[in-house]
């Protein structure tokens, strides 16, 4: 198979029964993409030839190289070897097939580890913590507002529980958060239960 410029058009001629015979790359099966490619190449090769009146320039060498880029891609897609005549030089020039390379084993090391051990103390300490400061606050805030009206100290702790839920939420599976997560609803619940306390 032989790589050559027509009258703008690539084309690919071969030999069969009949003699050499040139078809257009579209009625191969090369892909689109490759096809336009060729076409493509082939119209600036053919400007090239027409404008350049040295055989040596900079245009001629671009030329020359996509050509020799785009028949090893024909002969790795065709598998075979292409032939290539520079539009420019007229020099022959034979691209072989590449060889496939051989499959490489690859071997992953998987290491065990043992998953880290809970750390209930400084948990705890943290839970308690948060705790103690949640329930701080919302005791002095619902007092503060019990004062001038128990709706509003009502609504006051709605809207602060439904702020801090969705934090909570997220936070009860995330490692360090969780035990900031298990203070706030501890803290909350401890300042409910003295409110209810308050009320009695």
């Amino acid at each position: 198979m032989e790589l050559r410029v027509r009258d703008g058009r690539a084309v690919l001629a071969g030999n069969d029964e009949s003699g050499e015979r040139e078809v257009d790359p579209h009625s191969l099966p090369l892909g689109a993409d490759l096809a336009e490619a060729l076409h493509e190449w082939a119209k600036v090769a053919d400007a090239v030839v027409r404008t350049e009146t040295p055989k040596d320039g900079v245009a001629s060498a671009l030329v020359a190289r996509r050509g020799k880029q785009l028949a090893g891609r024909i002969a790795a897609v065709m598998n075979a070897q292409v032939h290539y005549t520079d539009p420019v030089s007229g020099e022959l020039v034979s691209v072989d097939a590449p060889e496939e390379p051989a499959p490489q084993k690859v071997h992953i090391a998987v290491e065990e580890t043992e998953p880290e051990p809970t750390p209930w103390g400084t948990g705890l300490t943290v839970s308690f913590i948060t705790a103690a400061i949640v329930a701080v606050t919302v005791v002095s805030l619902s007092l503060g507002l019990g004062e001038t009206s128990r709706w509003l100290a009502l609504v006051a702790n709605v809207l602060v529980v439904g702020g801090l839920a969705p934090s909570v939420w997220l936070g009860r599976k995330v490692p360090v958060w969780r035990w900031v997560a298990y203070g706030v609803v501890t803290g909350v619940l401890v300042a409910w239960l003295v409110l209810i306390l308050t009320l009695l």
